[in-house]
């Protein structure tokens, strides 16, 4: 049995649900459609077009994504990670390279990607393979980044096990009193680009007949949009 919490007349209510309270809970999608006449023929520009539609509705970070990938035993794992850049070569996200998703990503370079903009009753499913940015690429963004947040790629061993929240705090003090104001990019820290070459754009539409829409290269690196049955 699970607890949650609803919303009830502007009061918050918390809720035992049961299992056959999840079972029906249901929702009818009828917010708008996709169809081929209307949607891009390349699907980067109906990224953009509905990742701008997302944040002109002002979703809950609309830049957040999962990132799934998979070990050398085929055991697949899920995070979530945030969008911080696009065009014709790829997505790009910034982390630690030493973290699980970077140890897997060494071993299997092969990732997908996943927007739910639950708001639009949207999702965005992006498939291809894995690089590291340039190194250029990497330093300007890490010195773009706040003041913590470079500290804080410094002071976390990402995925490893610590003793206590007592190590991060200790490890940012350490490494602000070594950098100071100016804390260099740590080497095991930088981008990944995905360079996609499957994607896929879900809307929801009613009686869960849902559009989706498939593009695939092909040979000569084409983009085919293709419909699937939801």
């Amino acid at each position: 049995m699970a607890a949650y919490r609803a919303w009830f007349g502007g009061t918050i209510q918390a809720m035992s649900l049961t299992t056959n309270q999840l079972a029906d809970l249901r929702k009818s999608y009828e917010r708008a459609e996709l169809n081929e006449e209307a949607s891009r023929a390349d699907p980067l520009q109906q990224f953009e077009q509905w990742l701008n539609e997302a944040v002109d509705a002002q979703v809950p970070e609309p830049n957040a994504m999962t990132l799934a990938t998979v070990a050398h035993n085929l055991r697949p794992s899920t995070r979530i990670v945030l969008i911080k850049g696009f065009d014709a070569r790829g997505i790009v996200w910034y982390t630690n390279y030493e973290s699980r998703k970077g140890q897997e990503l060494a071993g299997n370079p092969y990732a997908s990607l996943q927007f739910h903009w639950v708001e639009l009753e949207r999702v965005v499913r992006i498939e291809g393979v894995v690089e590291k940015v340039s190194e250029a690429e990497s330093d300007a963004y890490f010195h773009s980044r706040p003041l913590d947040s470079r500290l804080g790629a410094w002071a976390s061993p990402q995925s490893q096990v610590i003793s206590g929240r007592g190590t991060l705090v200790t490890n940012a003090a350490k490494y602000g009193a070594q950098f100071l104001l100016n804390p260099p990019r740590p080497p095991h820290w930088g981008g990944y680009r995905l360079q996609a070459d499957r994607w896929e754009f879900w809307q929801g539409r009613k009686s869960r007949l849902h559009d989706r829409l498939r593009y695939t290269l092909d040979s000569s690196s084409c983009w085919i949009r293709e419909r699937l049955a939801p």
